[in-house]
């Protein structure tokens, strides 16, 4: 999720979204790993959207805070659309990181899925703004793949886990590193569908779910 600023003075619409961590394995060098990978991933592409006939420069202008043990209410009460909450823990249920559907502004993160060059929190804030993964998750002969395909798509296999084994095998699907934000996604955003009131408009919505543990949900 993120608020929206349009500049015609620039020319450029600014993406403002706001990363606050919290969690057992949440800390400040992770922190900044995901908001580093996110705006670095999303500006990438150096995309533009046309607003009555004039082009803007899409920009991503992303911050991020650790606040590891944030009340749960200032999660629920959260009326700032900048704001995206994950909690950040060593074990996940489905071994996965996930976010609370398309567009919204929270989630849960599995450490490990975080390893630096990664792309996960790249591919999750993706979803925050409302892109989905795309339907054909074969798409092999189409060179790169974008940030939304999931893990488990055919790819050419210079894009593969391992290169060398035939396609949809054990190794023979997309490693997420290989991801990458491309102008196609930056352009299913529909940025120029947007509404703006004083310069400014939000995309995505807000879930506010504060997630708690887990490993805690299970001994419970």
């Amino acid at each position: 999720m993120g608020e929206v600023e349009l500049d015609a003075g620039k020319q450029v619409l600014l993406i403002h979204s706001h990363i606050i961590t919290y969690g057992n394995a949440a800390d400040e060098q992770i922190t900044e790993q995901l908001r580093e990978e996110i705006e670095t991933m999303w500006n990438e592409p150096a995309a533009t959207i046309s607003f009555d006939s004039t082009n803007f420069q899409v920009i991503f202008r992303i911050t991020a805070e650790l606040n590891k043990d944030i009340p749960e209410l200032e999660v629920l009460q959260n009326d700032i659309p900048r704001n995206n909450y994950f909690r950040i823990e060593d074990f996940a249920i489905g071994n996965i990181s996930f976010v609370d559907g398309l567009g919204c502004n929270s989630g849960y993160f599995k450490l490990e899925n975080l390893y630096k060059g990664s792309t996960t929190a790249a591919h999750e804030y993706g979803h925050t703004l409302g892109l989905d993964h795309p339907k054909d998750l074969d798409i092999r002969g189409k060179g790169v793949p974008g940030i939304m395909y999931p893990r488990g798509t055919l790819v050419d296999p210079p894009y593969q886990y391992d290169p060398s084994i035939p396609a949809g095998a054990k190794g023979g699907t997309m490693h997420p590193m290989f991801r990458k934000v491309l102008p196609e996604d930056i352009r299913s955003l529909k940025l120029h569908k947007l509404r703006f009131h004083n310069r400014l408009s939000v995309i995505g919505e807000f879930s506010n779910v504060y997630h708690w543990p887990h490993n805690q949900n299970m001994q419970a």
